[in-house]
């Protein structure tokens, strides 16, 4: 039987070199970093959830801010394209007005030309004249011939002739002009239409011709 001896308690373990008084500090301090760790993480967490919302918001702010400037790009564009066309079609304009104070100034020329007159230095200047009017786009227009459109011919006179076969332009009285496709003075010609009858006696004529070729009628 073993015997206690009195006087004598039984004490935990310390560490070499500390006394029983640091062991209970120590175990306070870890068990104080154990509870600390889950508050930082979550404290981390949450600080990167913000920045994540934080970085959102900028990049859907950007989104928007890109969106507005390609919005302005386009409208700048669509703005200079309609600049450039009013700025040609009022140089067109501005072009047309001028040559079409001139068309009297050509027509004296061209009869001056017609009846032989155009000599010297007036010659010289109409010439020169006719060149830059040409280089500034005027177009002359209008052959005898060529058939009747209304479009582009106002018809001054009008007769039948047996020779044609659609209402035709026999004579030019005044040359029309064109820049590019606008017409700026139609051509002011004489007409002729078909001789009223003439296409029933030539279909006449044409039958009879290949009657003939063919020996004639057959006879009963």
């Amino acid at each position: 039987m073993t015997e206690e001896t009195p006087g004598f308690e039984e004490k935990p373990d310390v560490p070499s070199g500390a006394t029983p008084d640091d062991a209970e500090p120590q175990a306070a301090a870890a068990s104080t970093e154990e509870a600390a760790a889950p508050a930082g993480d979550a404290s981390a967490t949450a600080q990167l959830t913000g920045l994540t919302a934080q970085l959102d918001q900028v990049r859907t702010a950007l989104g928007e801010r890109t969106m507005d400037l390609q919005r302005l790009q386009a409208e700048y564009q669509n703005y200079r394209r309609r600049v450039e066309r009013d700025r040609i079609a009022v140089k067109e304009i501005a072009i047309a007005n001028l040559l079409t104070e001139l068309l009297p100034v050509l027509d004296n020329i061209a009869r001056a030309r017609d009846h032989g007159e155009l000599v010297g230095g007036f010659k010289s200047v109409a010439e020169s004249l006719e060149t830059v009017a040409a280089k500034m786009g005027l177009q002359q227009f209008g052959k005898e011939g060529e058939p009747f459109d209304p479009m582009i011919h106002e018809a001054l006179m009008h007769s039948y002739a047996p020779d044609v076969t659609e209402t035709t332009c026999v004579a030019i009285l005044q040359p029309g002009y064109r820049i590019g496709e606008r017409t700026i003075r139609p051509a002011r010609v004489a007409v002729a239409e078909p001789q009223p009858g003439a296409q029933t006696v030539k279909a006449d004529e044409a039958e009879a011709a290949d009657d003939k070729e063919s020996g004639g009628p057959d006879e009963g």
